[in-house]
């Protein structure tokens, strides 16, 4: 075999069996080997969009998601979803395939330095060479695995990607566990759980990578502990769960953040400070930080204790110790959600963007997957949407990049082909990202990709009002709505203009053969009222 053969055979063996991205000559050695090799590649309409799939990829697997791109244009368009890796924690593996070894470094066309490129967003960048391919390819997926997790970028000149080798491949990698948190860590925190009268737990991130998802709902059940999560967070306890209180800092976050500063103690649970500061919201009440690694926090915050350690460890050793009492009240908890939702929902006469929400919510079964995309829509939807399973609600919160939307749908559909999966997103994040409406196609996939039509970027048009700049340069479409086309490059396209005719659009996306474009023509004008309340 050749050294291109090589790493797709150590990539299948680490359990890589797809990867996303956008060919040129440099990498058609390294395509050539996945089609011999039996790792897919799936092409993508921009290298961006390979990067963002991968992430997905890497969430919905455990195994790190690959990425491809060529030199100089590809590798700073894939750089995108590599940052999106980075700051959300994914498992991944970008290869760059690149000039002949001879040549780097030159004055040659497209040709800059990847590794200085990619060094600040990867855990590491590392080139390829002969000789040591599995080495160095074993290393990266070690890396990517390791928490917190992340992106490891590979630089294959073309001629190593070409020269034989006699290199075995590898046995497949075993992540290095984190250790446990010390006893009397753990022995702290229960006794402060114990004490408090009001505790409430926050869920972020981190916790999305638990070994055993069902230990944070055995954990708030034992200690009766109300319960928050971060918008990444959403979902890994079912939301129709009795304690359970919503998301956080989106739409309405004044509502919770009054409930949160009743608290006497607030315990982080892989709360990753990526997504939002503590110093943000949480005021001058206590934390409890039981996380991975120690926390990020400004001066200002009452950090009283903090466990740091295996999270699956640290909430198994909680576990252990007496179910706490407190004073919070089912009922109470009942009521706050009920005004927390009717805020988020003011009365209006047109279509609302939060009836379109509800309305796909509606459509997509229970145990369906979401992916949507960045604006002012992801606010209204993380506080509004109920997510009842983990890995079912995909957006990026740590990176925050417009584009997430549609190549992470496909990448979720891609995975886990067994459930429905609805794409939701704003117009300008449509506009971005509407080349991949072809790639879904390409690949067969059933995937309604609902598109909220309000003529805006309306998450800037909001934050200009509320700074009192005047409306410039946000506005994406002046004249009169038109009905959409027939098609976007051979997908059907539909209007839905009212919360039915989008729930039975949406319905009928998901028994459909392939793709379909929705496009729901809506009134935003809440958004200045429950998005920066």
């Amino acid at each position: 075999m050749n050294n291109a053969d090589l790493i797709v055979a150590t990539l299948r063996a680490n359990g890589i069996t797809r990867g996303f991205g956008i060919p040129s000559g440099n990498v058609l050695p390294l395509m050539e080997a996945m089609r011999k090799g039996g790792v897919e590649f799936v092409l993508t309409a921009h290298e961006g969009s390979a990067g963002f799939a991968a992430d997905v990829t890497g969430r919905m697997t455990g195994a790190p998601g690959l990425c491809i791109a060529t030199l100089g244009p590809g590798a700073t368009n894939l750089a995108t979803g590599i940052g999106s890796a980075y700051l959300d924690r994914s498992p991944m593996i970008a290869i760059t395939c690149n000039l002949n070894t001879d040549q780097l470094g030159r004055r040659i066309q497209m040709w800059i330095d990847h590794h200085a490129l990619f060094k600040p967003i990867t855990k590491a960048t590392l080139p390829l060479k002969r000789g040591c391919i599995v080495e160095t390819l074993t290393q990266a997926i070690a890396l990517a695995l390791s928490e917190p997790r992340g992106p490891v970028h590979l630089d294959l000149p073309e001629d190593v990607a070409l020269a034989a080798t006699n290199e075995p491949v590898a046995a497949p990698v075993q992540p290095v566990k984190l250790a446990a948190a010390p006893d009397a860590a753990i022995t702290r925190a229960a006794e402060l759980i114990a004490a408090a009268k009001r505790p409430i737990a926050v869920i972020g991130s981190s916790a999305m990578r638990l070994s055993d998802p069902r230990l944070l709902g055995k954990f708030v059940d034992h200690h009766r502990l109300p319960f928050a999560t971060t918008t990444m967070a959403k979902g890994m306890i079912d939301e129709d769960h009795p304690l359970s209180l919503g998301c956080i800092e989106r739409a309405c976050r004044q509502v919770q953040r009054k409930l949160l500063r009743s608290a006497d103690l607030i315990v982080g649970l892989g709360y990753d400070t990526i997504e939002v500061e503590y110093e943000a919201w949480i005021d001058d009440r206590p934390l409890l930080q039981i996380d991975i690694e120690p926390v990020d926090v400004a001066p200002s915050v009452k950090l009283v204790h903090q466990v740091s350690g295996d999270l699956d460890v640290s909430l198994t050793a909680l576990l252990g110790h007496p179910a706490a009492t407190n004073l919070w009240d089912k009922e109470m908890l009942a009521d706050h959600r009920s005004r927390f939702q009717a805020a988020l929902r003011p009365a209006a006469k047109s279509f609302t963007a939060h009836a379109a929400i509800d309305a796909v919510r509606r459509a997509l079964p229970r145990e369906g997957l979401l992916s949507f995309d960045v604006g002012a829509h992801t606010h209204q939807i993380a506080s509004q949407w109920p997510a009842h399973a983990p890995k079912t609600f995909h957006i990026t919160n740590g990176w925050s990049s417009m584009g997430f939307g549609l190549p992470g749908a496909i990448a979720a559909k891609l995975a886990r082909p067994d459930l429905p999966v609805v794409c939701l997103l704003g117009d300008g994040c449509f506009q971005m990202t509407c080349g991949e409406v072809a790639t879904a196609k390409r690949l067969g996939i059933t995937l309604p990709i609902v598109v909220l039509d309000d003529r805006w970027l309306a998450l800037i048009k909001v934050k200009q009002i509320r700074r009192q700049f005047p409306l410039y340069g946000t506005e994406l479409q002046a004249e009169d709505y038109r009905a959409p086309p027939a098609h976007y490059f051979g997908v059907p396209a539909v209007a839905a203009n009212d919360a039915d005719a989008l729930e039975q659009a949406v319905t009928t996306a998901l028994a459909a053969k392939g793709p379909t474009v929705i496009e729901a023509v809506v009134d935003s004008d809440h958004y200045v009222d429950t998005v920066y309340d």
